[in-house]
């Protein structure tokens, strides 16, 4: 595997608008397949299906491309890693601070994602955020805020709802790592797609040893709306979602890529208005402005150099 000193993002111009976008997008509408994922498989089994079945999808990909998929022994320890803070721990426990929240309220929690890769950037990186794009960060928590209104005003200091916080700020937490190590790999010159093969691959098998070692049941349920749902979550939620998501990230940063997360609650917002008859109030109107203001601040801000 080839490898090139590291280099600091660069922005990509109209190409980088489609891959937030595309990414965004495609998590915004998830939520709709994940709910056909619940009932007869556990959610850490079906994360586990899920991941397995990307990473033989992005195998193939490459293997018909011509990618290589040698790596070093260091380079595979190091997307082991990767794989456990971005595709395995953090997705297990938000569906395990969603057993104890609504899911707008750890929607909520985590577009703080937006923050953590901010500092993470400044403090790793030494790349500032621009005034701009620190706006948007702050207008976009306040617009995913407001779009799950009743559920934050809902939130009172009870055990449960307090291990939900916490379960959805670790996930947070985890996450943003991720996203910084990813920034840190693809900058010595890995190659998105087979990087993620792998990483995925890990993921899936540290997830069912969890389950293993936990007692959780290893099973599958073959009908139809599981099926035809898992492969949506594997092939666009996955495959498609985290090469543009990655990309991104590799071209521009952690910082300003993770904006995605503030941007996710609003399409689930939109997809549930067109799905399931949603009913806008004044709140969620004013939280979606916000998002859609910091959306554009974040997008068009320049990079600074520290």
């Amino acid at each position: 595997m080839n490898h090139s000193p590291a280099a600091s993002p660069k922005p990509g111009g109209s190409s980088d608008v489609f891959l937030f976008f595309l990414s965004s997008f495609i998590w915004g509408t998830t939520w709709l397949a994940i709910k056909f994922q619940l009932g007869v498989v556990a959610p850490e089994v079906s994360v586990a299906w899920r991941f397995a079945l990307a990473s033989l999808l992005l195998v193939a990909w490459c293997l018909l491309r011509g990618i290589p998929l040698r790596f070093s022994a260091r380079d595979h320890a190091r997307l082991a890693l990767l794989g456990f803070l971005l595709f395995g721990l953090n997705y297990v426990l938000v569906y395990r601070a969603e057993q104890h929240l609504a899911s707008g309220l750890v929607a909520v929690i985590f577009s703080f994602l937006v923050f953590w890769n901010l500092i993470g950037a400044r403090v790793f990186f030494g790349t500032p955020a621009p005034p701009a794009v620190a706006l948007g960060a702050v207008l976009g928590v306040a617009g995913v805020a407001l779009l799950f209104w009743p559920e934050v005003t809902s939130l009172h200091a009870g055990t449960t709802q307090l291990r939900g916080l916490v379960l959805a700020l670790v996930a947070t937490l985890f996450a943003s790592a991720g996203n910084l190590y990813s920034q840190r790999l693809f900058s010595t010159g890995l190659t998105v797609a087979p990087s993620i093969a792998f990483a995925m691959g890990y993921a899936s098998l540290a997830v069912a040893a969890w389950c293993a070692v936990s007692g959780i049941p290893f099973t599958f349920d073959a009908r139809p709306g599981y099926v035809l749902s898992l492969a949506y979550l594997a092939l666009f939620g996955s495959v498609v979602a985290f090469m543009a998501f990655l990309t991104l990230l590799k071209r521009i940063g952690a910082g300003r890529s993770g904006y995605t997360a503030a941007v996710i609650p609003l399409i689930a917002m939109l997809a549930s208005t067109a799905f399931e008859g949603y009913r806008w109030s004044a709140a969620p109107v004013a939280g979606m402005l916000l998002v859609v203001g910091g959306t554009v601040l974040v997008l068009r801000a320049k990079e600074r150099v520290a």
